[in-house]
């Protein structure tokens, strides 16, 4: 064996020239049929017994003329067979040929006179159907037509993404002639970063074979080095018969224009879009932190590539500006940065104190009550924007290079600044950016305003809250108490929920729990009040619904409020619980070796609703047992049925751990993060009757 024999791969050998089928041959169906001199058929292909429906065993040695035609198209055809074997004149041209079925079709030949080594002749006739052959020369002609006149770009790429063809338009809008495609690959004619993604969807459609359809493209050619163009491009898989990928076809249209136009349009729009985003997304609670960085979610990175929203510090501590005439103190409250960058170590963080120099921005902004624009930061600038000088080495490193600062006005005053600045982003502030920047300032400011305010009279009202609470012995005759309150979150005002432990006679304790409906100052005095009066009332040792009663009287008297209220007394000598329920949910009692429950205790209407008669539940209490007492701010949720979560406290109200371990645990496992009203939350747990030495008896 020969060595091209044995290195098949090695250059020169025959399967390097050989290829695969073509499809356009298969798509035509070209039949050979060889015809002796006297015009009898001596060879007969397969595409011959499908073009005209003969069997090779029916066809071989039969006369051409009298198998094929029709008596009337026979002289004809006999006349031209004879020029051809006479002269070696080829003929080409279509001829009706009767097709075994009787049926007549056009066919198109292409004879010719063949000579064998004995000086034979021969007749080679080539035949495939005319209607294809016709249709086949439409699409060629149309397809030529349209790759060298088309106003859009067109090219044909082989598998390895190399040009085969390109029409003008293409070719002038890559700026690299025609004939200099041809060979070459599509990286190489097109260089750069936005063209590597298009080459990727090339082999993506080679693969899989779902075409991409006008997308567009962004970036630079030969023919355009000044400016950005922009392109629809789609590409799709050119295949064979069979379904092999023969390369790609590219469409490519120049839509420069329409991008630009949009980009203007957009620009426009962005304006109007942050006005509205402003409006509905600043503002959504009552947090000063969280109003803060609302404003800076909307501006970047939509506006500028970095953002930062500093208050005054004595907004935050008295509600008014500091008036005095040293530098003014502000306290950060949002940083944003449109990408990770080392200049959002130069912004000073979330919940920082800093004085700025008298020429920072900030500080511009307070005393002047204006915006400060700096269109271009030069080199050597970036201290003028800067806190101190590595911070302006980290913005200079960062590339900013323009700078807006705007101020926080609410009411009349300041109490803020908002600083904008771009560093990718390659256009400068302008006026158009300081008055958009204004309007979100202003919607931002008020709402600021607002949550400061809001936060100082919920200050007062939980200070005032906590004041009217008790503070809580853990250890009483016969009982281990634990107790919890906990206001709403930041953006609610504080309720009207309260507990209390009051010791009785005959070493016997109060149990309550209640909550006032409403919320603010009003709904936390009336608290106290209810609470002073149950302290009250328990020293005359009524029965619980007696004390109910009482209450129901007082609070009608009171502000137009409505409360529950959940009132028991334990007996630790008779191991006796009695209580009494206006309108409050059902405690929980957990027995040892038995799983807790909810009392089914008679509900009663809210105290304030008048004439209503309350009763009184007695069980028993046994050392062991524990009883949780609760307002409906520890179970209520929004969006979740209130008979699932009274599941899960029951759940988790297991015996186990202290009660003070019981409280944090049904605290933490409970309480939505998100939660809406305060808490109370009371847990007693039995213990026996005390004993009392013979000396104190």
């Amino acid at each position: 064996m020969t060595s091209a024999e044995q290195r098949p791969d090695r250059p020169g050998h025959p399967d390097d020239a050989a290829s695969g089928p073509s499809g356009l041959m298969d798509l035509l169906g070209v039949a050979a049929v060889l015809l002796e001199a006297d015009g009898r058929v001596d060879m007969w292909s397969p595409q011959a017994e499908q073009l005209f429906g003969y069997t090779h065993t029916e066809a071989l040695g039969q006369y051409a003329a009298s198998l094929l035609l029709h008596p009337e198209h026979r002289d004809a055809a006999i006349m031209l067979f004879a020029q051809v074997m006479e002269t070696g004149r080829g003929w080409a041209g279509a001829f009706p040929v009767r097709h075994k079925d009787g049926s007549t079709r056009m066919v198109e030949f292409r004879n010719m006179r063949l000579t064998d080594n004995a000086g034979d002749h021969y007749a080679l006739g080539l035949a495939t159907d005319s209607t294809t052959l016709r249709k086949v020369e439409r699409g060629v002609a149309l397809s030529s037509r349209l790759v060298t006149q088309a106003p859009i770009g067109l090219a044909i790429l082989d598998t390895d993404l190399r040009y085969v063809v390109v029409n003008p338009a293409l070719a002038a809008m890559h700026g690299v002639p025609e004939a200099d495609h041809a060979g070459r690959g599509f990286a190489e004619v097109l260089p750069g970063a936005p063209f590597q993604a298009v080459e990727a969807e090339m082999r993506q459609v080679l693969a899989s074979g779902v075409p991409v359809v006008e997308q567009q493209v962004v970036g630079r050619t030969r023919a355009a080095q000044e400016s950005d163009h922009a392109w629809a491009v789609s590409l799709y898989r050119l295949e064979d018969q069979h379904g092999n990928a023969l390369g790609i076809a590219n469409v490519v249209v120049d839509v420069t224009d329409r991008y630009e136009a949009a980009r203007r349009a957009d620009r426009a729009q962005q304006r109007l879009r942050l006005v509205a985003n402003g409006s509905a997304r600043i503002g959504t609670t009552l947090e000063v932190e969280r109003t803060a960085q609302e404003l800076a979610d909307v501006v970047v990175p939509d506006m500028a590539d970095m953002v930062a929203v500093d208050l005054l510090d004595s907004i935050l501590q008295t509600g008014h500006p500091d008036m005095g005439k040293g530098p003014s103190l502000f306290r950060a409250l949002a940083v944003k940065t449109a990408y990770p960058t080392a200049a959002a170590q130069a912004i000073v963080p979330p919940g920082r104190l800093v004085t700025y120099h008298a020429d920072h921005p900030a500080a511009h902004v307070v005393r002047t009550r204006k915006p400060h624009l700096i269109s271009h930061l030069d080199s050597g600038d970036h201290g003028r924007i800067a806190a101190d000088s590595e911070a302006a080495r980290l913005f200079a490193e960062a590339g900013v290079h323009s700078d807006l600062a705007v101020p926080l006005i609410a009411r009349e005053k300041v109490i803020g600044v908002m600083g904008l600045a771009r560093a990718r982003n390659s256009l400068p502030f302008d006026d158009d950016d300081v008055a958009l920047a204004c309007e979100l300032a202003s919607t931002a400011a008020l709402s600021i305003d607002n949550a400061v305010l809001h936060h100082h009279i919920r200050s007062a009202a939980e200070t005032l809250q906590r004041s009217l609470l008790p503070q809580l012995s853990p250890r009483h005759p016969g009982l281990e108490v634990a107790a919890r309150y906990l206001p709403a979150q930041a953006f609610s005002e504080v309720g009207g929920d309260w507990y209390d432990v009051i010791p009785l006679g005959d070493d016997r304790t109060a149990l309550t729990v209640g909550d006032v409906m409403g919320s603010g100052i009003r709904a936390a005095t009336t608290m106290g009040r209810l609470r002073t009066a149950t302290s009250t009332l328990a020293g005359l040792d009524l029965d619980p619904a007696r004390i109910l009663t009482h209450l129901d009287e007082i609070i009608l008297g009171l502000d137009p409020y409505f409360a529950t209220c959940l009132y028991a007394v334990y007996d630790p000598h008779h191991a006796r619980l009695q209580v009494a329920s206006a309108g409050h949910l059902p405690p929980v009692l957990t027995r040892p070796g038995r799983p807790p429950e909810l009392l089914d205790l008679p509900t009663g209407a809210p105290l304030g609703v008048g004439g209503v008669l309350f009763e009184t539940s007695t069980l028993d209490m046994e050392p062991g047992d524990q009883l949780v007492l609760y307002t409906d701010g520890l179970v209520e949720t929004r969006g979740d049925a209130i008979d699932e979560r009274l599941d899960d406290l029951v759940r988790l109200a297991r015996l186990g751990h202290s009660t003070e371990d019981t409280c944090d645990r049904l605290l933490q496992q409970l309480r939505h993060p998100g939660g809406h009203d305060d808490v109370a939350l009371l847990i007693a747990r039995a213990q026996g009757p005390p004993t009392v030495s013979g000396t104190e008896r």
